[in-house]
């Protein structure tokens, strides 16, 4: 499913990830947005090494704990429609791998995998993870545009794509978001151009699941004092009702008020 931001609704984007496990929402950034959120990370990118296996991407770099290296996605990670769908479709979740990643000149297509592969959980499952791409260059076919397999969240077991299985490719411009849940099966595609290509993860899981990323090392508390409470939240600092995660007995987040 593609819509834009002004036809886009918690209703529609749900509904879509149900029928195909995937929805692209074009004009969620504004362009003078997007040039500053590319500049910022260029700045990261500078100091950033390339993948160290064939999953990460040999000529791919990722840009790690990336909370604790820019504001510039703090207002995406509490975006309301993003909220909405993850209430609808977690109810209780926490940030799990947010990651800038720009794939370079001559990178290979990533194996096609779900994101909730990682997690030992018996088959079937709800939905345990949901995930974000947010494009800061237009993703084409040639420069490595996100592989799926529409409809694949709803396979049964263990299965593979195989020949028959039609695999598509997420293109949009820059500024689009696109949804996709955790059992969706996808990949990075091969950038075969001579220019990188720039996105950002957001990705989330339920919050009785351990994140990817353990944003309480990851993200000091210094800088975790100065963000908004909700983000301070799907970073660690909340519990999965009644009290799962707490911190002596009381609400993590009151550690933020002692001294480090």
């Amino acid at each position: 499913m593609r819509t834009t931001r002004e036809g886009a609704s918690v209703e529609a984007v749900t509904d879509g990830l149900d029928q195909d496990g995937y929805v692209i929402v074009e004009g969620m950034l504004e362009p003078s947005d997007v040039a500053s959120k590319k500049r910022d990370l260029r700045r990261i990118l500078a100091d950033t090494p390339r993948g160290r296996n064939d999953f990460e991407g040999h000529s791919t770099q990722r840009v790690y704990a990336l909370f604790a290296k820019t504001r510039m996605f703090d207002a995406q990670a509490i975006d309301p429609l993003l909220l909405g769908v993850l209430d609808r479709v977690l109810g209780h979740y926490q940030l799990s791998a947010p990651v800038g990643i720009q794939i370079c000149p001559g990178e290979k297509a990533q194996v096609l995998h779900r994101d909730e592969g990682i997690y030992p959980l018996p088959e079937p499952h709800p939905t345990v993870v949901l995930n974000t791409m947010w494009p800061l260059d237009d993703f084409t076919t040639a420069n490595g545009a996100t592989r799926l397999v529409p409809g694949s969240h709803r396979w049964e077991g263990d299965r593979r794509p195989g020949p028959d299985d039609q695999v598509e490719v997420a293109e949009m411009p820059a500024g689009s978001v696109m949804f996709y849940v955790g059992n969706l099966v996808h990949g990075g595609g091969a950038n075969e151009t001579e220019r990188t290509r720039l996105g950002v993860i957001l990705e989330y899981v339920v919050g009785w699941l351990r994140p990817q990323e353990n944003h309480l090392l990851a993200v000091p508390r210094s800088t975790i004092r100065a963000l908004p409470e909700r983000l301070q939240e799907l970073l660690g600092y909340n519990i999965y009702p009644p009290f799962l995660g707490y911190v002596d007995g009381r609400h993590p987040r009151t550690t933020l008020t002692r001294d480090d």
